[in-house]
């Protein structure tokens, strides 16, 4: 049995989800591969990048396959503008794709394939997830996110794309606030229109970003103020206003973290009046004054010093957190206990 695990967009859990599931396959007694087929989760964007997707499911998984099988396809920038240019012929692709599908899936009770970022990507050489899932001859389950009810239009879009081959949806990472109406008016509505809803995870704090502990860590930073490094960081804020406007910004958010210039000081002394706020990223190098280093002690915030530019550490910041939901054994393993708890484990797996 082949599974195609896709989102709508991109950061929805969707590795987490597909790793998850062929561990709890496996502990059913059935033998499981994996694939990617589009590599988007680039380590570079140069050369012969890598997805960390795919590296990371042979490391879990235990999986004794090449990289070139476990994603045939490196979608990285010089691919797409080499296939504008007529460098890649979709059919050769699609008999690339095909080829490492049946090398991976031989004697493989069944197959759980990983989607790209979101539904359209890999038009450019006829290869998007619809296109794959009819290629690889794929059921399909969709995670989506949920915030409020005119995210359905998305979900029944999505719907539409795959027709037939759509099993079921999943909604991940779905707040407290929103749960209730997901499953007593959304979750039916869907139902009426023959769209199965498997399940409704909630949002977890450990998989929806990263302590500044290990952000510190990914951005090589000095840790001026070690004091609330266990915390958790979900976004981010760029301190890039007046004193005034940045303290009413940052009021209004939580479990984020301030990246601004380390000269900064109105900025600084803003972020540490807001409750939201879980840690200040100073960038260019620059060392705060000691007034603001005793009061971010004070106030539990701890104080992260990089010696990049603001862009280029949002960026890199950014990055850190989209890749963090799916970082270690430990997200895997809680993925599993939540798609327990909180989903049709075996309606997703077709028994």
């Amino acid at each position: 049995m082949n599974t195609l695990i896709t989102s709508l967009k991109e950061s929805t859990g969707k590795t987490a989800v597909a790793l998850a599931l062929a561990r709890l396959a496996r502990e059913g007694g059935d033998s499981v591969g994996y694939m990617k087929p589009k590599g988007t989760r680039l380590e570079s964007t140069v050369g012969k990048t890598m997805d960390e997707d795919p590296l990371l499911a042979r490391e879990i998984l235990g999986l004794d396959a090449e990289m070139a099988d476990l994603e045939p396809i490196v979608y990285s920038p010089t691919f797409i503008e080499g296939a504008i240019r007529g460098r890649e012929d979709p059919a050769t692709l699609r008999a690339r794709v095909e080829e490492a599908f049946e090398t991976l899936a031989d004697e493989r009770d069944r197959m759980l394939i990983e989607g790209g970022g979101h539904l359209d990507l890999g038009g450019i050489v006829e290869l998007t997830d619809p296109e794959v899932a009819e290629l690889l001859d794929a059921r399909t389950l969709l995670i989506v996110p949920y915030g409020t009810p005119a995210d359905v239009d998305a979900v029944l879009a999505g719907a539409r794309a795959f027709g037939d081959r759509l099993d079921g949806v999943l909604f991940n990472q779905v707040a407290d606030g929103a749960f209730d109406t997901l499953e007593t008016d959304v979750a039916p509505f869907l139902e009426g229109r023959g769209i199965p809803v498997h399940g409704v995870i909630p949002r977890e704090q450990e998989l929806a970003g990263v302590t500044v502990s290990e952000l510190a860590d990914e951005l090589g930073a000095d840790v001026l103020v070690e004091e609330g490094v266990d915390a958790y960081v979900e976004r981010f804020n760029v301190g890039a206003m007046g004193a005034d406007s940045a303290l009413r910004h940052f009021r209004r958010t939580k479990d984020a973290a301030v990246i601004t210039g380390g000269d900064r000081a109105e900025i600084h002394a803003a972020a540490l009046e807001a409750p939201g706020i879980k840690a200040l990223i100073l960038t260019g190098g620059h060392r705060p004054s000691g007034a603001i280093l005793g009061r971010a002690a004070e106030k539990r915030t701890p104080i992260l010093s990089v010696r990049t530019d603001t862009l280029t550490t949002v960026e890199r910041a950014e990055d850190v957190v989209r890749s963090g939901r799916t970082r270690d054994e430990r997200t895997v393993s809680k993925m599993e206990s939540l798609l327990t708890d909180h989903a049709n484990v075996e309606a997703i797996l077709g028994r």
